[in-house]
């Protein structure tokens, strides 16, 4: 069935989540299915000052665009799939998973001098970051390092740690190659494990609104979506949330998932993993396996720590 209007794609107005956007109308046309771009400025956009964990964090990059769609002022909703809440609100459902891009996370440098950074080094550098997963990895590998908060779109970020004196800033490695901004001075972080979700671009739309769900399955990328329900069920089974030190990975080869996992103290301190295959008829379950594992290893002691910090 065709729709007898475009589709209202609503999104965040910052040039990445507009990237992402048109993404989605560029697989609808492919389609012959018209839409048109509904730009809105989310809380999170709106105050770049109060670091991310102090905020309420849950929802802060999603709520203004789930308060668009719940009230039929958008048809559909483009996010980031790290930024969304592991629980949905009520009306609102998954409608597609695009194919997901970089997963990883990198470090952009002054210069080249972080290739002689060694693990548990004295020497005190200064690094920008305002997510708590990422000062947890980064504590745990260099904790005599000073973390500064960072906030804004990619653009003002990267404006901000030119200006600054800081030794360096890390990004979502999806972002930067999305905007075309990575630099000789880019280095991957392969022993920073991402964001449940990271790289991939999720659309919601209504629960009672068949003929856009309809529209939207035709974008959904399978492999993409059972690994970031595999690693978002992880997130959900060890309460966590944006603002907490969880990461996961999951990655499909041949009808094997290779799920890794882990959790940290807010302070980098402790750390607990997880490493597992799983066949095909384990997908399902994969992420919820993964958390009773670990919870296995003793980490309910790290989830303590991150339960009392976002009490204080």
């Amino acid at each position: 069935m065709k729709p007898t209007k475009p589709i209202r794609i609503g999104t965040r107005d910052s040039r990445l989540a507009l990237w992402q956007a048109q993404q989605v109308q560029q697989l609808l046309a492919a389609h012959d299915i018209p839409s048109e771009l509904v730009p809105v400025k989310s809380d999170g956009d709106l105050d770049l000052v109060t670091p991310l964990y102090a905020m309420g964090v849950e929802g802060v990059f999603t709520k203004t665009l789930d308060a668009y769609l719940l009230s039929d002022r958008i048809d559909i909703a483009v996010h980031s799939m790290k930024d969304v809440p592991v629980q949905l609100p009520q009306g609102v459902i998954q409608a597609a998973v695009l194919e997901r891009g970089a997963t990883g996370d990198v470090l952009v440098a002054k210069n080249d001098d972080y290739l002689n950074w060694e693990e548990h080094e004295l020497h005190e550098r200064i690094i920008a970051t305002s997510s708590v997963r990422r000062k947890a990895h980064w504590w745990h590998r260099f904790p005599n390092h000073k973390i500064e908060n960072i906030r804004g779109n990619l653009q003002t970020r990267m404006k901000k740690l030119a200006q600054e004196q800081w030794q360096g800033a890390i990004f979502a490695a999806a972002g930067l190659q999305r905007m075309e901004m990575t630099n000789a001075f880019t280095f991957e972080l392969d022993w920073m494990l991402p964001a449940p979700g990271q790289g991939a671009i999720m659309v919601v739309c209504r629960e009672d609104d068949a003929v856009v769900k309809e529209h939207c399955a035709v974008l959904d990328h399978r492999p993409t979506a059972v690994c970031v329900k595999a690693e978002r069920d992880f997130l959900a089974a060890l309460m966590g949330g944006c603002a907490t030190p969880i990461s996961a990975l999951a990655t499909l080869k041949d009808d094997v998932m290779f799920f890794e996992g882990n959790i940290l103290s807010p302070d980098g301190k402790q750390k607990f993993e997880v490493e597992m295959q799983l066949a095909q008829h384990d997908f399902e379950t994969a992420g919820k396996q993964a958390a009773a594992q670990i919870l296995e290893q003793g980490a309910e002691a790290a989830l303590m720590l991150i339960r009392k910090q976002k009490l204080n």
